[in-house]
């Protein structure tokens, strides 16, 4: 009979992180709604043989889908999400306040309830004006930080499918590596430009590192 090497037995022992897995119906069902402004509709729709999110906003509204729960970015420090914009908006500076609305956002949160001055966020947009790639301070809060995973060029290519190592974009863009998030949501708004936005939303999931 062949003897495995203690470190090879811990090794085939060891737990392997799991991936958390958000289908468009977990976040409808379990997720916590929050208006900033008025209400965007959302809802569970049937789009190319997929259910999804659908997410409209034409009130000047900012409301959003949020879990608030611990994610653990020490086993899975990876986000992948699908996500849809056909049309982007006009004529709008994100970098100010009255141009701070975007089609599509997800934001992860790195919450300090007692400190709060030291809670740091990252907002994944679609961006109407930005390239892909490019990052900004948020117009109403230093403490956030705007990438613009996808930019006006991708409006009306279809379902697109992003991947962030979320611990290295908060090393990157805040100066620190946390062990965990706080909290997650997808939100639609147009409360600043009063215009129009349209999104659709698939599943979110956090996968270990490759």
């Amino acid at each position: 009979m062949r003897i495995l090497s203690v470190p090879l037995l811990c090794l085939l022992m060891a737990p392997l992180a799991m991936a958390l897995e958000f289908s468009p119906q977990d976040i409808m069902r379990q997720w916590d709604r929050h208006s900033f402004e008025g209400e965007t509709r959302y809802e569970l729709v049937d789009l190319d043989g997929r259910t999804a999110i659908h997410a409209v906003c034409d009130q000047a509204s900012a409301s959003g889908l949020f879990y608030r729960e611990d994610i653990d970015l020490r086993e899975t420090p990876v986000m992948e999400w699908r996500w849809r914009v056909d049309n982007t908006f006009d004529d709008i500076d994100e970098t100010t306040r009255a141009g701070d609305d975007y089609p599509a956002r997800i934001y992860v949160v790195d919450e300090h309830r007692v400190l709060r001055w030291r809670t740091r966020a990252l907002n994944y947009v679609w961006s109407s004006t930005q390239e892909a790639g490019s990052d900004w301070e948020n117009a109403y809060a230093s403490q956030a930080r705007m990438v613009a995973s996808r930019g006006p060029e991708h409006a009306g290519d279809g379902w697109q499918i992003e991947r962030r190592h979320i611990r290295d974009d908060f090393e990157r863009l805040h100066g620190r590596s946390p062990e965990r998030i706080n909290a997650i949501a997808i939100m639609t708004d147009c409360d600043d430009t009063g215009q129009t936005a349209e999104a659709w939303y698939g599943g979110i999931r956090f996968l270990p590192e490759d």
